[in-house]
């Protein structure tokens, strides 16, 4: 580890220094907020940028931004961060549901079962959405527990065409009477 000599050390208000010193003594805290924690006491104590961010286990910037926002907006700034909005969901809640019932129902003709690609193709053509890309059919798939894709051949099979075991074996063909339709 480098020494610690002063490099535009920082000076803590003595309330933010026993706030500090309870904070990390409590551990009852996100490990974020921790190492925050810490690097305003290094810093405190005279160690440069670089060491205490090597002593924490972060990067060089991560430790100069921590020091500027302590400086400009003062503790809680500096240890917690702003919340960020995300994204907007791409889909509505009605759009959701319509490609969802899409799902459900049988795919479109000539195809044996519904995957990812084709239900975004398919929500487009049918006009459920202007536009949507895999992931985000695959994560609300996802979130309603959906498998299309893994659907057995047996359900759709049609009578005397062979159909494969799991392990990908032919099973031979299926008896009319052992579909229910």
């Amino acid at each position: 580890m480098r020494a610690h000599t002063r490099s535009r050390g920082l000076k803590l208000k003595q309330a933010d220094r026993a706030a500090l010193q309870a904070l990390t003594h409590r551990g009852r805290e996100s490990v974020r907020v921790l190492r925050r924690a810490r690097m305003l006491q290094l810093l405190s104590e005279g160690w440069t940028v670089v060491g205490a961010a090597e002593a924490v286990g972060v990067t060089e910037t991560t430790v100069r931004t921590v020091r500027r926002l302590y400086r400009e907006a003062g503790l809680a700034a500096a240890l917690r961060e702003r919340p960020r909005p995300g994204a907007a969901r791409r889909l509505t809640e009605t759009q959701a549901s319509e490609v969802v019932a899409m799902v459900c129902a049988p795919p479109p003709e000539g195809r044996a079962r519904w995957t990812v690609r084709l239900i975004a193709h398919e929500a487009v053509r049918r006009g459920i959405v202007p536009e949507v890309g895999r992931e985000t059919v695959r994560e609300l798939l996802l979130r309603h527990d959906l498998m299309p894709w893994r659907e057995k051949n047996v359900v759709r099979a049609r009578a005397g065409r062979p159909v494969r075991r799991a392990h990908g074996e032919r099973a031979g063909a299926v008896p009319a009477a052992a579909l229910s339709y």
